[in-house]
């Protein structure tokens, strides 16, 4: 009988974790209005698209950095985000190019690509693991991915130890979905018990690696991305189906945060292979560190279905606030929104600032947002098939096209940045700076 995923994390590294503090950090200001790297201001960031899944059957693999000439521009692409005036940026270490075998890495572009980030004074969020895993590995079936993945994520600390974000699996649910359930990557499974064994092994490869990444970094900052999706169904009766579904959504940060599961999804996860033992381990406890949620939100994050089956996006019914405010009152995180775009060019800069609206908006009713970001710097690649096949149709959703040339979301961006590039994480948290050293009364004799 093959061993579960529990038994591999077991041999490997016992029944250990590492604790961590909460999350905090002081205020700052310089007069410029533009963000000033303290760790008490709103982080203003962009990522570089960085997908590498396999497809066809594992015999082509994307690589969005190849595909976009990442690899051999990434000092310019850098330099894109200091000349935004960004001093956060969402950034990946490909897993499936890094790490050979087991112990066995290859660091020759991530030393190049982090000495830079460091040169220019760029806080990165580490991304690493984005939507594939190295061809030794296999794919997200294999239950001795969290233990492999978590050997990655400690050298990676080891190496870097001065990166405190990071983002051990990006999108976990979005990964099991498209990989297990849609078909369309990596395994290319169409299977309710696959899915749920992907989402096993994904949220436990990132609980190991946080606990690793932990070892070398105590105080490291987990931003998790997730996506933030909803399909609304045009039927007077709810199916089954689509009810699940939206349930559904919630399962990874579940199983992450501890959180208990909804008593439908429960029951789907036993009927599909999970085991007590696993979900007891699920529920042991949250992982290390200081832990923000991410919130990704696309327009076409959110659907319409017509009575016929068809679809359509539907955008800002409930929109980033909404969305976001049920995901914060299931988890009680710091909410960081790390993803969104649009492919309509007209649209973009209308879609940036409704989108800064809405973090605005849902922090004046209380909810702790610390960060936000658009997806991406670059122009992306065929992203309208969600990868499936490689056309290399250029997706018009970056900050800068793909020959280096901004557009005006890009100016759009800056504009934002040096109007509200000062704001403090917690509103008004300037009032609780303090001085390294108390101010002295002068007496006059």
């Amino acid at each position: 009988m093959a061993k579960s995923f529990l038994t591999h994390i077991k041999d490997k590294f016992g029944d250990g974790n590492y604790e961590g503090d909460e999350y905090g950090g002081a205020a700052g200001h310089d007069g410029s209005g533009l963000p000033t790297g303290n760790p008490g201001n709103f982080m203003f960031a962009t990522g570089i698209e960085c997908s590498y899944p396999t497809i066809a059957n594992g015999t082509i693999r994307r690589d969005l950095l190849a595909e976009t000439d990442h690899y051999t521009r990434y000092k310019e692409d850098l330099g894109l985000v200091k000349e935004l005036g960004l001093k956060v940026l969402r950034y990946n270490l490909p897993y499936y190019l890094i790490h050979k075998a087991p112990g066995h890495f290859d660091w020759e572009f991530a030393d190049k690509a982090m000495a830079e980030i460091q040169r220019l004074g760029i806080t990165p969020i580490l991304d690493l693991m984005h939507f594939g895993v190295p061809d030794w590995i296999g794919n997200f079936q294999n239950p001795e991915l969290p233990v492999h993945f978590a050997e990655y994520c400690g050298a990676v600390a080891k190496r870097y130890p001065w990166v405190r974000f990071y983002t051990p699996v990006n999108e976990i649910y979005v990964t099991a979905r498209a990989s297990a359930k849609d078909g369309i990557w990596n395994e290319q499974l169409k299977d309710d018990r696959a899915f749920i064994t992907a989402m096993k092994h994904i949220t436990a490869a990132s609980i190991m690696g946080n606990q690793q990444i932990a070892r070398y970094r105590p105080d490291c900052i987990i931003v998790q991305s997730e996506s933030a999706e909803y399909i609304h169904e045009m039927r007077a009766v709810e199916s089954d189906a689509v009810r699940l579904t939206n349930k559904l959504r919630f399962l990874s940060l579940d199983l992450l945060y501890a959180h208990s599961l909804d008593a439908e999804v429960l029951l789907y996860c036993l009927d599909n292979g999970m085991t007590r033992q696993e979900l007891d381990w699920f529920m042991a406890g949250e992982p290390p560190g200081y832990q923000i949620m991410g919130n990704d939100y696309y327009g076409r994050n959110e659907r319409i279905i017509k009575p016929n089956g068809e679809w359509c996006a539907a955008e800002d019914v409930l929109g980033w606030y909404t969305m976001t405010r049920q995901y914060y009152e299931r988890y009680r995180k710091p909410v960081f929104h790390t993803e969104t775009n649009t492919f309509n060019v007209k649209d973009a800069e209308c879609w940036l600032w409704k989108q800064w609206v809405n973090v605005q908006r849902i922090r004046q009713d209380g909810v702790p947002v610390v960060g936000f970001t658009w997806y991406s710097l670059l122009d992306q690649l065929d992203w309208d098939i969600s990868l499936a096949e490689k056309r290399l149709s250029v997706n018009a959703c970056g900050l800068y096209d793909l020959d280096r040339r901004i557009r005006p979301v890009g100016e759009s961006y800056k504009m934002m940045i040096q109007e509200f590039g000062q704001i403090t994480i917690m509103p008004h948290g300037e009032v609780f700076e303090f001085t390294s050293r108390p101010a002295t009364l002068k007496v006059e004799k």
